[in-house]
């Protein structure tokens, strides 16, 4: 299970970056809209994408989050794809994952979601704010 604090930043709004590794073992970072679905860290891509085809690959994935609020405060979790979900069942989720970004249903009406088994995650929250930072 997640612990409460990452599962409330992978929980949809934020700011999150999902690593893959490719097929010569190399490391691709991308941004993606995550939430929690029954306790796992869920996101969604295009079946031809590029994520799609390093995941065929290789399930591991690690994410990172970042509070839209305050930049200091992040999760991580590293894990594998445990489930790829298609059709309807992945475009109900895909829409959760939407209206949590930007208030509707995601105009594409394709996609596949990916389940993410986390074994490892941890937070920061650091004791300063993004208010802290120099204007300039």
């Amino acid at each position: 299970m997640l612990e409460a604090a990452v599962a409330e930043l992978f929980g949809g709004g934020h700011v999150v970056h999902l690593t893959t590794l490719r097929a010569d073992g190399a490391p691709q970072t991308r941004p993606v809209w995550t939430i929690v679905d029954n306790g796992h860290i869920v996101f969604f891509t295009q079946p031809s994408s590029p994520k799609a085809r390093d995941l065929a690959n290789d399930p591991r994935v690690a994410l990172s989050v970042t509070d839209r609020a305050n930049s200091y405060r992040s999760a991580r979790a590293r894990g594998q794809v445990a489930q790829v979900l298609e059709g309807e069942q992945a475009l109900a989720i895909i829409d959760r994952i939407s209206h949590a970004y930007i208030g509707k249903a995601f105009p594409m009406r394709t996609g596949n979601v990916y389940v993410v088994d986390a074994v490892a995650q941890g937070t920061a929250d650091l004791p300063f704010s993004d208010a802290d930072l120099p204007r300039g």
